[in-house]
């Protein structure tokens, strides 16, 4: 009473050549890998620094200050 496979074991070995035969980074070899290890962290990055900057110009210029 074995449990069938996930995946067929013919479809885990041709996906094994395929990622063994690709010259990129570990992170970056899937299809959407570039989508969640580089465009999501830059959208955070960007994001993060206008949220600084916009932060920055408000207290220099005195907006939003409580009395």
């Amino acid at each position: 009473m074995s449990e069938q496979p996930f995946r067929p074991r013919e479809k885990l070995i041709e996906y094994q050549k395929y990622f063994q035969n690709i010259h990129k980074h570990t992170y970056l070899k899937g299809p959407y890998d570039k989508i969640t290890s580089v465009a999501i962290p830059a959208a955070l990055v960007a994001s993060s620094l206008f949220l600084i900057g916009q932060g920055i110009y408000n207290m220099s210029h005195g907006i939003g200050k409580t009395e």
